[in-house]
């Protein structure tokens, strides 16, 4: 769940849900199903999104564990709401795992490519992250993120976003860990925000799941 606090003095809600399910051997399905509270208006879903994720590389190396993630996004969200675009979204990420000794490090970059006239949201919008997550002492870990926007074009065009992220992580089980943290903003329309979550692996619960 994160909380928003816009410059102007308005707040957001969101809550994002993923649920994640191996189906094949190094093949992951992805679905997303965020609910979301924009500024002035009553909480509701947002848009739903799924992908498959496919870990093409799994040894160490330049790129590390190296994944390709397409996805589809649908507009199931209310655009006069502000909870969806009103348009169909393609989307690819591509993702890269490495292990820095006691350090995980992803590096993400995605673009994805939008329906309508851009009046919306943006016809093609990119991303980046790297992130780190880090044991600290026993259960307690961390986690330090850097993410980026480019600036996009068009009638809902917006300038570069660029912002960071941390907090600290708890694995309350092998199969549950609880993560808090803020969100600042580096430059650009980024909001400053809170955030709490969870991760729980129901790995063992689901047959035949080999995807990660």
């Amino acid at each position: 769940m994160e909380f928003d606090r816009f410059r102007d003095r308005t707040h957001a809600l969101s809550v994002p849900t993923v649920l994640k399910f191996g189906v094949a051997h190094r093949l992951q399905l992805t679905v997303n199903l965020p609910f979301v509270a924009p500024a002035g208006t009553a909480f509701g879903s947002g848009d739903f999104a799924a992908g498959l994720k496919w870990r093409v590389v799994d040894r160490k190396g330049a790129v590390g564990r190296f994944a390709i993630l397409p996805s589809i996004k649908i507009p199931s969200g209310s655009s006069t709401a502000g909870r969806g675009t009103g348009t169909t979204d393609a989307s690819i990420l591509l993702v890269s795992s490495h292990a820095l000794g006691p350090v995980a490090m992803d590096l993400n970059a995605g673009i994805t490519r939008r329906s309508g006239d851009g009046t919306e949201a943006p016809r093609t919008a990119t991303v980046w992250t790297a992130s780190f997550g880090y044991p600290v002492k026993g259960r307690l870990g961390g986690v330090g993120e850097i993410f980026g926007y480019p600036g996009t074009s068009g009638p809902a065009g917006s300038p570069q976003i660029v912002a960071l992220l941390g907090g600290p992580t708890w694995q309350a089980r092998e199969w549950l860990v609880f993560d808090a943290g803020v969100i600042v903003p580096v430059t650009g329309p980024q909001p400053r925000a809170v955030y709490v979550g969870l991760t729980w692996n129901a790995g063992p619960y689901w047959p035949g799941g080999g995807g990660d």
